[in-house]
């Protein structure tokens, strides 16, 4: 057991000796060494707003990209939206014209077979059916 405590004992002395060590050959005072870990730390803190900054500048630049992109989507998508809607109103029309072309072309038909084809229009003029007179 007093193996361990003399071990222990040994430790700490070393420990003491090294601290003392430390602070005898310490290039900077205490002074010195907070000031400069306070420089260090504004410098870290330093960096990390001008990052975030280019990190927001960054950002904001992929988002305004994205919207031109999707701009020019929605653009495109109207193009080609007024292309179908102007190609559905000219097949409609095409179609129509040609239904009132025949519808006109039926009805002069009509006429023309009706015209040819009526009885006179004298009443008196009408023929008995045969076997009655």
């Amino acid at each position: 057991m007093s193996d361990q405590s003399s071990g222990f004992s040994w430790f700490l002395a070393g420990l003491g000796i090294g601290a003392l060590v430390g602070v005898l050959y310490a290039p900077k005072s205490g002074r010195e060494t907070r000031e400069d870990l306070i420089n260090t730390a504004r410098d870290g803190q330093e960096y990390l707003r001008t990052r975030s900054r280019e990190a927001a500048t960054q950002v904001n630049t992929y988002a305004q990209q994205g919207r031109e992109r999707m701009n020019e989507y929605v653009d495109r998508g109207r193009a080609q939206w007024d292309d179908f809607v102007k190609q559905g109103r000219d097949f409609v029309q095409e179609k129509s014209n040609k239904v009132s072309a025949a519808v006109q072309a039926g009805k002069h038909a009509y006429e023309a077979a009706a015209s040819q084809a009526a009885p006179p229009a004298d009443p008196q003029a009408v023929e008995a059916p045969e076997g009655q007179a």
